[in-house]
């Protein structure tokens, strides 16, 4: 039967920390992995424009010794061309996995439906679960340890947010959400990772105060408008610049590092002097984009 990734939510704390540390072994060992997906061809979907994210699918399915084929939609959405079930079920008919980057996380539901192949969310308006294994393998390679962290995120509560939560409670990591008012993560999602935390000692903290950092061993930081918002910069910068990531906060949280998914935009939610800083993690997560997604890919198309 096969398996989809659409959301880490419905993962168990076990499978967690082994695709974790599946994702260090193949990093580690690459060659053992070089035929991990001989013969196998994965179609690569994308409603929106991306670097970090079709560069490392792309690269990275090579190096398991796969085929890609990016399709660009258009360089629109799905909607309004050809129903989403029917994309999926025909690309289903040659490809061995789907990865799809979507507006809407109800067309990754769609695909998982009608594909008879693995569904990989590569970004959606809920979720981004390739980023999150990505940061923890970041924070893994860095502490030796996920499980007692604290990491803090800083911003707007949006679809990276999300996944951070989901995946840090899974493997044990302390979740600090400091977030403006009319700008939180999503009730529910919070309300999962709380579930999920009580299995595994994890704590999270909601608030509004940046205070509520201090003591974090990591601060993470996403741009204040989420791509496709068109929302004026001028409109909510007011808002966002007291939660900006910059040298201050880190001195006053004691934080170690600090990371980011990028795109970053410079000076606004985060100082440029502090992404080229010893502090900065931001080119260790873009590079472990690739060995986490191809710790996925691996886990999928070998189950």
């Amino acid at each position: 039967m096969k398996q989809d990734l659409l959301t880490f939510a419905d993962w168990s704390p076990e499978d967690m920390k082994a695709l974790l540390s599946l994702a260090v072994t193949i990093k580690n060992s690459p060659a053992e992995y070089a035929s991990a997906l001989a013969g196998k061809s994965v179609v690569a979907l994308f409603e929106k424009p991306s670097l970090r994210t079709r560069v490392s699918f792309d690269i990275g399915i090579n190096k398991l010794g796969g085929h890609m084929v990016y399709l660009d939609s258009q360089a629109g959405k799905l909607a309004g061309r050809e129903d989403a079930v029917d994309v999926a079920a025909n690309l289903a008919c040659w490809a061995d996995a789907i990865v799809a980057r979507v507006f809407s996380h109800e067309t990754l539901v769609q695909f998982s439906q009608a594909a008879s192949v693995p569904v990989i969310n590569a970004l959606c308006d809920k979720y981004h679960p390739c980023q999150a294994l990505a940061d923890y393998l970041t924070l893994y390679e860095r502490f030796g340890k996920v499980e007692g962290l604290t990491l803090a995120y800083v911003g707007d509560g949006n679809n990276v947010t999300h996944s951070l939560l989901i995946v840090g409670a899974l493997l044990g990591c302390n979740q600090v959400v400091v977030t403006p008012a009319g700008h939180e993560a999503d009730g529910d999602i919070i309300a999962k990772a709380q579930s999920i935390a009580a299995q595994t000692g994890a704590t999270i903290v909601v608030s509004q105060s940046m205070k509520d950092a201090k003591g974090a061993d990591v601060i993470y930081t996403d741009t204040w408008l989420s791509m496709g918002d068109d929302t004026p910069l001028a409109a909510i910068k007011d808002t966002f610049a007291p939660y900006q990531v910059n040298e201050s906060l880190m001195a006053e949280t004691g934080a170690s590092y600090v990371m980011h998914c990028q795109p970053a935009h410079r000076d606004l939610e985060i100082t440029g002097s502090l992404i080229d800083s010893d502090a900065s993690l931001l080119m260790q997560q873009a590079e472990n984009r690739m060995h986490g997604q191809n710790a996925i890919l691996t886990h999928l198309l070998s189950s």
